[in-house]
């Protein structure tokens, strides 16, 4: 009785820390599409806090707080393969798909889409397996959404 009741606290703890691993994860890659025009506008940054608070259904405090964690982890990463595999590996396919609507969403938030921010949206999504289809179509419905023409 009492192993079982420690390997389910153990579960839940790993679950948590497995769960804000992969907040994380998508917060910095997030964080990198914003950046990748050489700045990170205002705007971007309020369109990272809405997409992770609609996403994981969080409120705007925490999704800022994940946004300001993810923002030093970003800064100090060498390369996204790692931020990609966390979501490759936690993420079903769906929530991989909403991962790269997510960075259409980002990408498209100060109006324009510089061929940079298109570049990584593509790369993230070769790297967590998104066929080029379905990559595709969640720019479309984030075109769509936006009124993008």
């Amino acid at each position: 009785m009492f192993g079982r009741l420690r390997d389910l606290l153990f579960s839940a703890s790993a679950s948590v820390d497995d769960t804000r691993r992969l907040r994380l994860a998508a917060a910095a890659v997030l964080v990198e599409a914003a950046s990748m025009d050489g700045r990170v506008d205002p705007v971007e940054r309020q369109r990272i806090v809405e997409v992770l608070a609609r996403h994981f259904g969080l409120a705007d405090g925490e999704a800022a707080e994940l946004l300001a964690e993810a923002s030093e982890m970003a800064q100090k990463a060498v390369e996204l393969s790692t931020f990609a595999k966390t979501i490759k590996d936690g993420f079903d396919f769906d929530d991989r798909v909403r991962m790269i609507e997510m960075l259409w969403d980002v990408a498209y938030a100060d109006g324009q889409l510089h061929d940079y921010e298109a570049n990584l949206v593509r790369r993230i999504a070769g790297l967590i397996h998104v066929p080029d289809q379905d990559a595709g179509a969640a720019r479309k419905r984030v075109m769509a959404r936006l009124g993008i023409q």
